[in-house]
């Protein structure tokens, strides 16, 4: 499968006011059009200021599908430019429920795996001035998904997202989507989620905790509140 890679969006933190407070952010990106080396951690000229939420190395590069763009332009009531969402790459032809946890993808001399679904943050509701934006996304499930770089190297600015390996398990970004946000009592589809070696470090603990009995659903990453 090769999905088209509309635009490479990179940008560095930002400080701006909310809620009676300065907050760092990096959601604000911006497409760039020139070939950029992807380390382990991200882009070149990119960069992440919430690492507990963002970045690192299993959340090295955010994507989102532009098939979503129009159902948000529609409930901001406005157009909506590349890199709307914070993410890296805006491609066509890759939905959520078409991409599994541990999947290997060729990204120009880049080797990149899917790592787990993004998890939305109040950042969107900073950008947007949307109180509940980070929350409409988890229920839409459009959420888009992190890549884990195996293997660094260059990425030209024209080029593709080609599948070179699907993971065996078939754990989707939307099944995963599903159990964490919808179905969180569902202990066999948590079960299955963790069965994928490939899942990150975070969605492990969070689905491990479920578990045990223990909500982990974080009110700060949704509302920016302590």
């Amino acid at each position: 499968m090769i999905a088209e890679i509309l635009s490479v969006n990179i940008g560095k933190p930002q400080q701006i006011h909310f809620k009676n407070k300065e907050v760092s952010t990096g959601i604000f990106k911006r497409p760039v059009h020139r070939s950029l080396f992807l380390s382990g951690l991200n882009f070149e000229g990119d960069g992440q200021a919430d690492l507990v939420h963002h970045g690192g190395r299993e959340k090295a590069v955010c994507v989102y599908p532009y098939e979503h763009y129009p159902f948000w332009e529609k409930e901001l009531n406005k157009p909506l430019p590349y890199g709307a969402f914070g993410e890296n790459l805006t491609i066509q032809g890759l939905l959520e429920a078409d991409v599994c946890i541990g999947d290997i993808f060729q990204l120009g001399e880049a080797t990149v795996q899917v790592s787990q679904p993004r998890r939305p943050c109040y950042k969107l509701s900073v950008k947007y001035d949307s109180p509940d934006m980070p929350l409409k996304v988890q229920e839409t499930g459009y959420t888009g998904f992190y890549f884990r770089v195996l293997q660094e190297g260059v990425v030209p600015a024209a080029t593709a997202l080609s599948r070179i390996s699907r993971h065996p398990k078939a754990v989707t970004v939307s099944y995963a989507n599903r159990i964490m946000h919808h179905e969180k009592e569902d202990i066999e589809g948590i079960r299955k989620i963790l069965e994928v070696d490939e899942l990150s470090a975070n969605w492990k603990k969070t689905l491990l905790k479920r578990l045990e009995g223990k909500e982990t659903d974080s009110r700060e990453r949704l509302t920016g509140d302590k």
